[in-house]
């Protein structure tokens, strides 16, 4: 496949961004393949993520990012990221006990749907284990008790970045992450949990969600941050309940919808569509 570039950047909103920025390319002999753009008119920022075949583009691959800050980052205030297609993300995935959002990522793994890697699998329980060994996968186990935490997550860390991972999805994983592991991976950890409407908390959310006869219960994927399951939303979705429902019912389409979500959320993340500013995401077509 063609080797590509992808820019992500936000910054304040000012008349000629785009055309100077397409013109880089362009004068550069890069050909566009994706353009998106959005102006946020409460805060004044411009987001865009633009796409660009390298094949025949002047400046080496290389310096394409230190030309670009030179020439506009620095102009324009940008904050900005830069992606080659032929870099492949490594991912890292965290689990507990509970399996199918590890099941549902792992198939879309093996069956070639994303470009990722996944060099580990992190657990707290060795209950998976025999779901990594399937998927041929190493299995890394770190019992954690109040006592051992921050010991069994600074080992976690380092494990992390011996294998270069660059991001890290908690697929069920029921164990609260540091501030020291955000600050390390920000906007680089993704978390799955149910949102009911109305909102349930406890252990046993489908039990009370039961009780209350709801009609519509829902799954969130976003990122990690030291306020708990308050990070930018990456990815949400509902479904249907009615009276005939039992509580097991719940569970299950509470499952499929959690792997569901999840993985689009991984999916947006490893195709580089999600912008953060703030407390919010900007996600891309």
């Amino acid at each position: 496949m063609m080797t590509t570039a992808k820019l992500l950047l936000h910054c304040p909103d000012k008349p000629g961004i785009l055309a100077e920025v397409t013109d880089f390319i362009t004068v550069n002999k890069g050909n566009i393949i994706y353009l998106d753009q959005y102006v946020d008119h409460v805060e004044n920022i411009f987001f865009m993520r633009i796409e660009w075949e390298l094949k025949d583009f002047l400046v080496p691959q290389e310096k394409i990012e230190d030309y670009f800050r030179t020439l506009y980052g620095q102009k324009y205030e940008m904050d900005f990221r830069l992606y080659f297609s032929d870099v492949k993300p490594r991912m890292a995935i965290f689990v507990s006990k509970l399996s199918h959002c590890l099941f549902d990522m792992l198939a879309r793994y093996t069956a070639g749907e994303w470009n990722v890697e996944i060099p580990l699998i992190i657990s707290n329980h060795p209950d998976l284990q025999h779901v990594a060994e399937r998927f041929g996968i190493p299995f890394y186990l770190f019992p954690i008790t109040k006592e051992t935490k921050e010991e069994q997550e600074r080992k976690e860390m380092e494990l992390l970045a011996k294998h270069k991972i660059t991001f890290i999805v908690l697929a069920r994983y029921m164990q609260v992450i540091s501030e020291q592991m955000i600050n390390a991976y920000p906007n680089k950890i993704i978390n799955i949990h149910h949102s009911f409407l109305p909102a349930f908390v406890g252990a046993k959310p489908y039990h009370a969600a039961f009780q209350r006869g709801v009609k519509i219960i829902g799954a969130t994927s976003h990122y990690v941050t030291t306020e708990l399951d308050a990070g930018p939303i990456i990815e949400q979705d509902v479904v249907r309940i009615t009276h005939k429902d039992a509580i097991e019912d719940l569970v299950n389409k509470g499952k499929d919808l959690e792997k569901i979500v999840l993985s689009r959320a991984v999916q947006k993340h490893i195709e580089r569509k999600v912008l953060t500013y703030k407390n919010k995401t900007v996600i891309f077509s």
